[in-house]
């Protein structure tokens, strides 16, 4: 078949007791959530990240609108945001009746631009949602130092941050809240999934009702009342027992995951950067004080039709590589919200033009990420690129 696709970018990664664990599980006899095995998940998760509490969630997106909930916010409301990432960020509040207002990013590492939040803030704003792009830090001292000055709540989206620290610091742990992915394109997965992260312990009795499809039912299950009712607005955001012991595997190797995926990224950089230096493309920027988890490797482009020539080279030859995100603030839905008239995010604009991202998970052998290095070199050697 021609251009049959041979390296993909993504591939489920399985670290070994997977399928073990979701048997005990079942021989548990305890299916739905917060059985055994998602105990064990938060358990791990507190420690990794020291919250004050981890739930298990059936997405990042339950999380993100858990967190929004828990943020009070509604029509009238105003949230500072990326307008590159993922619609979940924005979806979380805008379904609760809130306004996003988009910021532009940092020409380095791709994350929210600190310098331009206190332009943005006005009467109406009451959060600020940074988004941790690649597994890589936003500049979390000033966004909380702006956070603090102005009475803000701050919601991480650490979707593709699980494992990364900031100033020796795990993401997940700088804001009051925070949410965590594990869709099976993440380092660590279950399929589909997610984490809602309290740092804040004022959150977390309404956190449990609103997970719990509005109930007191975990207080119940304590034996602190004697019955459990309806309580509060809430939905069914209790992750199953069997994602949970698929995860828990996942969680267990952690270390060894991120280890493996840094060996990768360092071997596409030390293959690149002669092309680096050359001016061809920019490799993935990781400031000193911060630790990624080595969640995805993308290169910056000179321009997008040489993205884009790029991108059709190596699919000639069987290789999958892609661009990331559509700004939200030029999506037909961000163009609605910001009442056809979007911010001009010039930074935002010129890089998600220009990114690519390439073959990138624990199981790309040698070989194949030699094949991906030498297509990328003979693609800037033809023509005189």
């Amino acid at each position: 078949m021609a251009n049959e696709i041979r390296i993909p970018l993504n591939k489920p990664y399985i670290a070994g007791n997977e399928l073990a664990y979701i048997r005990e599980a079942v021989d548990r006899g305890q299916l739905a959530g917060d059985g055994w095995f998602s105990q064990r998940c938060h358990e791990l998760l507190e420690a990794q990240t020291g919250a004050v509490r981890v739930l298990l969630t059936p997405s990042c997106t339950a999380a993100l609108e858990m967190a929004s909930m828990l943020c009070g916010l509604g029509p009238g409301d105003e949230v500072i945001l990326p307008s590159y990432t993922f619609v979940s960020t924005a979806n979380a509040f805008v379904r609760e009746g809130a306004s996003p207002v988009f910021v532009d990013i940092r020409p380095d590492t791709m994350n929210l631009d600190e310098a331009a939040i206190e332009a943005a803030i006005t009467e109406h704003t009451r959060a600020i949602f940074p988004v941790h792009y690649a597994g890589v830090a936003c500049e979390m001292d000033a966004i909380n130092e702006i956070a603090n000055a102005h009475g803000l709540v701050v919601v991480e989206d650490a979707a593709q941050a699980v494992g990364s620290r900031y100033r020796d610091k795990p993401l997940g742990s700088l804001g009051q809240l925070a949410a965590f992915s594990f869709h099976e394109t993440k380092n660590f997965i279950c399929g589909e999934g997610g984490a809602l992260v309290v740092n804040d312990a004022q959150y977390l009795e309404r956190a449990e009702i609103l997970r719990d499809k509005g109930t007191d039912r975990q207080r119940f299950f304590r034996g602190e009342t004697d019955k459990y009712t309806w309580q509060d607005v809430g939905s069914s955001y209790v992750a199953s027992e069997l994602c949970a012991a698929f995860l828990y595997a996942q969680l267990e190797k952690l270390d060894e995951i991120v280890a493996r995926r840094s060996e990768i990224a360092d071997r596409y950089s030390d293959a690149l950067r002669g092309l680096a230096e050359k001016e061809r493309l920019r490799l993935p920027v990781v400031p000193p004080h911060c630790e990624t988890n080595a969640h995805i490797y993308s290169i910056v482009l000179s321009d997008e039709a040489t993205r884009d020539a790029l991108m059709q080279h190596l699919r000639e030859h069987g290789i999958l590589a892609v661009f990331h995100y559509v700004p939200l603030h030029t999506s037909p839905m961000g163009m609605q919200l910001c009442d056809g008239a979007p911010p001009k995010l010039p930074v935002t604009e010129d890089l998600a033009g220009r990114v690519l991202r390439l073959p990138f998970y624990p199981q790309l052998t040698a070989d194949e990420q030699g094949e991906v290095i030498e297509r990328i070199h003979d693609f800037f050697a033809r023509a005189g690129r």
